[in-house]
C-alpha cells in the first residue's frame, strides 16, 4: 500500500460523514468535531444520539439512495457506527466518497459463517464449529461441537440471537426458534478469561493498537472493561492476531477483535467488530488518542495518534436498569455520588428515555494504578447499585 499523498487527506473545515445515529455515532461527532470536521449523520430516527450533536443530521433509512446522495454529496469521507449497515449501501456511496471500513470488509463481518471461515484463513484459531444452513446439518453436526452455543449467522449483537445447547435436541428447537435462518454451531470452550483488541489501522496501512481489555459479560452485554498492561504474553499474542485479520482483510479504520483465553493459556478469535467498541471505551479518558478521535484521523488520511495508556482505568456499562428502583420506580441515579470519586468520567449518550437492557452510558474511571483505578470504581459503582468486584 502507498504512503497516502497529501492530496488524499481531507482538511480540518471539511465534511466527515456517519452512517448511524446511535451512542457510537454521537462520540465520534464530539471527536471529529474537536478536530475541527463538521459531521453530517444519516440516521431515520429524529431523536438519535448522534444526529442531535451532528453539524447535519439526514433522517433517511440506510438503504435510501437519496440519503445516501445527499451525505456523499456533503462528505469526503464516510464510516459506520455498527455493523448491519447494508454492505450494498456502502458500496454505493464508494462511487463518489473515501468509505472505511468498506464495503467488502463489512460484507465479511456481517455473516458469522463468512466471518469465521476467513479468521481462519487469516491463520488465526477460532472454537470448533460448523456452518448450519438446515436441519440436516445439526443432525450431522460432530458430536464433539455439543455443548455448544448456536448463532444467528446475520443480525445477532448483545447475546441476541444465540442459544446456549447441551444437546442435539436442544439446537434444532433453537434452530426452530430462530427461524431456521443460517447460523454457526460453535463448541463451548473451557475459558479463562474474555479480552478484546481495538486497534485503527490507516489508510497507508500503519497500526496502532491499544491495550487489550479484560472484559466482564452480564446477561450477553458488556458489563466491565478493565485496561491495565499488554506486556502479558497472551495480550501480545492477541494483538499480533488482531494485526493479521486487519492485514488479511484490508480494513481501513478503527475495529474490535474479541478473543477467548483458555484454560490451557491458548488465544482464540470469537468475534469482529468493524467500528469503535464498547471495550475502547476506556481510550476517552485513559489514553493519548481516543479510539472516536483514530476514527476520524483514519477517514481524513491523518497520521495515527498515540494509542497509549497514561493511566489504568476501568469502564462501567450503564443499562436503562439504573434508573429504577428495586420496587420498579424510575428515579434519576446519583451523578453527583459517582462524580465525587476522583478519577471517575461520566458519559451519558442523550437518550430520552431509560429501558432496562439499554445502553445509556458509561464511566471511565481511572488511576495511576491499577489498584487505584479498581478501588475508585468501586466507589462509583456503590451509589448506582452498580454490582462491580474487582
Amino acid at each position: 500500500m502507498n504512503k497516502v499523498t497529501n492530496e488524499a487527506v481531507i482538511q480540518p473545515g471539511d465534511w466527515l460523514g456517519m452512517i448511524g445515529g446511535g451512542q457510537l455515532g454521537r462520540m465520534f461527532c464530539h471527536a471529529a468535531q474537536s478536530l475541527g470536521y463538521k459531521v453530517a449523520v444519516l440516521d431515520p430516527d429524529l431523536n438519535s444520539p448522534a444526529g442531535a450533536v451532528a453539524d447535519k443530521h439526514i433522517r433517511a433509512a440506510y438503504d435510501d439512495e437519496e440519503g445516501l446522495r445527499a451525505l456523499s454529496a456533503q462528505c469526503k469521507a464516510i464510516t459506520t457506527e455498527f455493523e448491519n449497515v447494508p454492505a450494498a449501501s456502502l458500496q454505493f456511496l464508494e462511487q463518489g466518497s473515501r468509505v472505511t471500513p468498506s464495503s467488502s470488509a463489512v460484507a465479511v463481518v456481517q455473516d458469522r459463517i463468512t466471518e469465521k471461515a476467513f479468521i481462519v484463513s487469516a491463520g488465526v484459531p477460532v472454537a470448533p464449529y460448523a456452518p448450519i444452513h438446515s436441519k440436516a446439518d445439526l443432525q450431522n453436526a460432530d458430536a464433539a461441537l455439543f455443548p455448544g452455543i448456536l448463532k444467528a449467522a446475520r443480525l445477532g449483537y448483545d447475546g441476541k440471537g444465540q442459544a446456549r445447547v447441551s444437546s442435539r435436541e436442544e439446537a434444532l428447537n433453537a434452530f426452530a426458534q430462530f427461524g431456521e435462518v443460517p447460523c454457526v454451531l460453535e463448541a463451548l470452550q473451557p475459558l479463562k478469561d474474555e479480552i478484546s483488541v481495538v486497534m485503527a489501522r490507516s489508510l497507508n496501512g500503519d497500526v496502532a493498537a491499544f491495550v487489550p481489555s479484560h472484559n466482564e459479560h452480564r446477561d450477553g452485554i458488556l458489563a466491565v472493561s478493565t485496561a491495565a498492561s499488554a506486556n502479558l504474553p497472551v495480550y501480545q499474542e492477541a494483538i499480533t492476531a488482531a494485526t493479521k485479520i486487519a492485514q488479511t482483510l484490508g480494513y481501513y479504520g478503527v475495529f474490535c477483535v474479541e478473543f477467548f483465553i483458555l484454560q490451557d493459556g491458548s488465544v482464540i478469535a470469537n468475534e469482529i467488530a468493524p467500528r469503535p467498541h464498547n471495550s475502547g471505551h476506556f481510550t476517552m479518558d485513559a489514553c493519548v488518542t481516543s479510539q472516536f478521535a483514530q476514527q476520524a484521523r483514519v477517514m481524513a488520511g491523518l497520521p495515527l495518534g498515540s494509542a497509549t495508556s497514561h493511566s489504568y482505568s476501568v469502564m462501567l456499562n450503564l443499562l436503562g436498569d439504573l434508573w429504577f428502583d428495586e420496587q420498579g420506580t424510575y428515579r434519576e441515579p446519583d451523578w453527583a455520588g459517582v462524580l465525587a470519586v476522583p478519577g471517575a468520567c461520566l458519559h451519558l449518550y442523550g437518550k430520552a428515555e431509560a429501558r432496562k437492557g439499554r445502553k445509556m452510558g458509561h464511566i471511565n474511571v481511572i488511576g495511576s494504578t491499577l489498584e487505584e483505578a479498581q478501588q475508585r470504581a468501586a466507589q462509583a459503582a456503590l451509589p448506582l447499585g452498580f454490582v462491580y468486584h474487582a
